[in-house]
This record gives C-alpha cells, sequence and structure tokens, in this order.
C-alpha cells in the first residue's frame, strides 16, 4: 500500500472516530447560584405569614401536574391585655418541580427534578395601644427551613451525561435559616353575642440565607410582604349551637409581595375573599373555643383559584 494510501486511510479513520463520540449533554440556561436564589425566594412565601399565600398550587402547563405546590398552617395571639405579649408561629410545606432541559447542541431532552421543603416560622411581638381597640404590633421573626432532592435519577442523568458536578440534584439538600421583622396595625373590636371585627395591615420583611448541605450550592433570599386582612363574624339571625350563637363569617386579603419575591412566580399581588361559618364551643369546658370553616376565591395576576380554611381558636 503506498504512502499517500495509508494517509487517506488514516485520515478517513480519524473522522469517522470523531463523528462516533456524541457530544456530552449539558443544562441550557441554568446558572446555579441565581437558581437556588430563586428557591428561596419561593421558599419566602412560607417564611412569611400570609393568608393568601397559605394553600397555593401552580400547575405546569405541560404535564398538568403541580409545578410547586404551598401549604401553610399557623397562628398568632396576645397572651394577655395585662402582658400585652404577642406569640406567632407557622409551619409550612412545599413541593417544587422545575423541569430542566439539557441539550448536546441537537438533540434536547427534558430532565424532571423534584424538591420538598419544610419551614418553621416563629415571631414574638409587644402591643402598643394607640386608641380603642387599635394596637401597633412590632414582632420579630425567625424562620428555619430545609430543602431536600427527591429525585436521584435525575441528578445521576445531570451529573454523567451533562457533566454539571453539583451534588444539590444528587439526593441533596440544602439547610436555610431567616430572620426578619414586621410591623402590624391592628384593629380588634369584640361584641360578646354580637359581631367581631378583626382588621390587620401588616408589612413583612425576611432574609434567608443557606446555612449549610450540599456544598455546590449556596444562595440567599431578601423578601417582604404588605397584607391587608378583615374578618367580621357576626350571628346567623338568632340560631343557637351549643349554647352560642352560630355565626356566619366574612373575610377578604390582599398581598402585595416585594423584593426577590416580587414576580418568582409570575404574579406581585395575590388577593382572596371568603365566606364561611364558625361554631363556638366555648360554654364547655374544651380547649377549642371556636371553629371555623371558610371557603375561599383566590384571585391575582394571570391566576385564579379555590380553597378551604379550617381555623380553630383555644
Amino acid at each position: 500500500m503506498s504512502v499517500r494510501r495509508i494517509q487517506f486511510f488514516l485520515l478517513l479513520l480519524f473522522f469517522v472516530s470523531a463523528s462516533s463520540e456524541a457530544a456530552p449533554f449539558r443544562l441550557r440556561d441554568v446558572d446555579p447560584a441565581k437558581f437556588v436564589n430563586s428557591i428561596l425566594a419561593l421558599m419566602s412565601y412560607s417564611a412569611i405569614p400570609d393568608l393568601a399565600s397559605s394553600s397555593l398550587a401552580i400547575n405546569n402547563a405541560q404535564s398538568g401536574n403541580p409545578a410547586i405546590s404551598m401549604t401553610q398552617f399557623g397562628g398568632g395571639f396576645t397572651v394577655s391585655k395585662e402582658s400585652r405579649i404577642y406569640l406567632e408561629g407557622a409551619a409550612a410545606y412545599s413541593r417544587y418541580d422545575p423541569v430542566f432541559v439539557a441539550t448536546d447542541g441537537t438533540d434536547a431532552r427534558n430532565v424532571p427534578v423534584k424538591w420538598t421543603s419544610g419551614t418553621l416560622q416563629g415571631g414574638v411581638g409587644y402591643d402598643f395601644p394607640i386608641a380603642k381597640d387599635w394596637v401597633i404590633r412590632p414582632i420579630f421573626n425567625f424562620s428555619v427551613g430545609a430543602i431536600f432532592s427527591d429525585l436521584k435519577a435525575a441528578g445521576t442523568f445531570i451529573s454523567t451525561a451533562t457533566g454539571e458536578e453539583l451534588d444539590f440534584f444528587d439526593g441533596g439538600s440544602l439547610t436555610v435559616g431567616g430572620l426578619g421583622g414586621s410591623m402590624m396595625l391592628a384593629y380588634e373590636f369584640s361584641e360578646p353575642g354580637n359581631n367581631d371585627i378583626d382588621f390587620q395591615l401588616r408589612y413583612s420583611y425576611i432574609h434567608l440565607q443557606s446555612a449549610g448541605g450540599s456544598k455546590s450550592v449556596s444562595g440567599y433570599s431578601d423578601s417582604s410582604t404588605v397584607n391587608l386582612y378583615y374578618r367580621w363574624r357576626a350571628p346567623i339571625d338568632e340560631w343557637k349551637v351549643l349554647n352560642k350563637p352560630f355565626r356566619y363569617v366574612l373575610e377578604g386579603s390582599i398581598s402585595h409581595y416585594l423584593g426577590d419575591q416580587a414576580g418568582v412566580l409570575g404574579f406581585d399581588y395575590l388577593s382572596s375573599a371568603g365566606l364561611g361559618v364558625e361554631l363556638d364551643s366555648s360554654a364547655y369546658k374544651v380547649w377549642i373555643t371556636r371553629t371555623r370553616l371558610v371557603g375561599r376565591y383566590m384571585f391575582g395576576e394571570n391566576v385564579r383559584g379555590y380553597s378551604v380554611g379550617l381555623a380553630c381558636s383555644f
């Protein structure tokens, strides 16, 4: 075989072997730092007490499955009129189902990744009376939470096929801590056996910071919410249940989201209008003195929905 033919054969073999090596898949448009900051912005919905976002689920338009779902329950109370100390607390659960796109330049594949998070929030405040039934209430808030990745297969695909060394995707976790504060203007009018009126105007701020977990990611979020809440409870004629008036409940709220929280879910505000009933069991020696069942209609920018809430007073 001539030297020229040998050179041609080697050159052809080189091109065949090069073309047989598929280009590696890589995640498209993924910045880990920005992504984690967005997750913490989502967690701030759970870290700030808010009626409008206490039960929220947004569906994935392609699959119909929830891309994100959040549930929050909690409450607050003034210990006594003498001490004026106000305490609040809440626990929240959320599910985040993002879908990434991995590509090798010609082919693209969807990579579903799912995370679950839990958040505990607390607050200590003090009531400063400014007029009859009106108080100014500053509150110190704190929050702790954790995020867990629960789809190891997706993490394996990302780390092997895309070359992205992100241990957070592969069964990772992230611990989050937060500090903040709130200022509330509250009106609380109570007429035994008749009407009760609650009005609250509240500004809340929370700074969330990753504190441990997977080494490949870290982030922070500065979020705040302005919330207006109103509730009116009144007897239904002379109807009594458990020797107490059976009441109807009207309530409404509007929340405006600021800072990193704004627009992360496609809206800056949420409103709710609710109608329900209240059962008073205070005539008996039981822990629960009032039980409320309220149906709510939720609406905001490009979002509509319904929810049912159950609340108890002790």
